[in-house]
């Protein structure tokens, strides 16, 4: 059980997102993409500006869009270090982890103190499997910014899957209180806590998770395991059903149904409690 909540928690936390050229992070999904293209057209050959529009195309699903605008922004400014980590992230979401790679090596080559490049590349790294590296770089980030979530959230998440559970639980609390309305820290402090055997400690992690996000259907899978430690099958079955009604082919889940089975009369869908 234990296992499975560990197979659950590589995650990275929701607010990794693409950077513009003066703020830091761009909430593309708000921003009117047809004003942008206005600020281009009067100023075609500022990189600054199509570094901006790719965030917001990145940031709505539309990558090749956004891929055409970081190529166009670093074409005009081949320092622009933003623009390589932006390119980057659209690659890690294309699964073309070389080329995301080669593009974080650039913008820390650009600007070695950029701590998103950091944060950016550890993830190819972990994801690759290069766990030391990965681990490196999310120390980097942290020295460089230590007010970012981020860095320790990720850099929790390797303790984890080293089975060093204290050292996680005290990333996780600071990422917690770095950003308290993300859910994916609570999440993993729960896996940690849950895997030293503080069972209702974990819980309450769990329901703080699905608290600030009712679909978030690993956690709903956690919760599901915990209930289950604590022999909560007819709660436990709810919550394995209320994860796979939002993902309706997530394995852990159908794993603790099949497990409880023969425990829960019926077995079958019971609705979420």
């Amino acid at each position: 059980m234990v296992l499975g909540l560990l197979a659950a928690s590589c995650q990275t936390m929701q607010s990794e997102t693409f950077a513009s050229a003066d703020s830091g992070t761009f909430a593309g999904a708000s921003v009117n993409i047809a004003s942008l293209t206005e600020v281009i057209e009067r100023a075609p050959n500022d990189p600054s500006a199509y570094n901006v529009r790719g965030t917001a195309y990145g940031a709505s699903g539309r990558y090749n869009e956004a891929l055409d605008d970081f190529n166009k922004a670093i074409q005009l400014d081949p320092q622009f270090h933003q623009a390589y980590a932006n390119r980057a992230l659209v690659y890690r979401q294309l699964g073309e982890l070389d080329k995301a790679l080669a593009d974080y090596d650039r913008a820390i080559r650009t600007e070695p103190r950029y701590a998103p490049a950091y944060i950016g590349r550890g993830n190819v790294y972990r994801q690759q499997g290069q766990i030391s590296l990965a681990l490196s770089d999310f120390d980097r980030a942290i020295r460089l910014q230590p007010d970012d979530p981020q860095g320790f959230h990720n850099r929790a998440l390797i303790y984890q899957g080293r089975g060093l559970h204290n050292f996680a639980i005290e990333d996780f609390t600071t990422a917690i209180g770095l950003d308290p309305q993300a859910p994916e820290p609570y999440h993993g402090r729960g896996i940690s806590t849950f895997a030293l055997g503080n069972v209702d400690d974990a819980l309450n992690d769990f329901n703080r998770a699905l608290d600030i996000n009712v679909r978030y259907y690993e956690a709903w899978t956690s919760r599901g395991m915990a209930l289950e430690a604590q022999e909560e099958y007819v709660d436990a079955v709810a919550a394995y059903n209320r994860a796979l009604s939002i993902n309706n082919g997530y394995q852990p889940a159908k794993e603790g149904l099949q497990r409880l089975r023969s425990k829960v009369p019926g077995g079958g869908l019971l609705g979420a409690r």
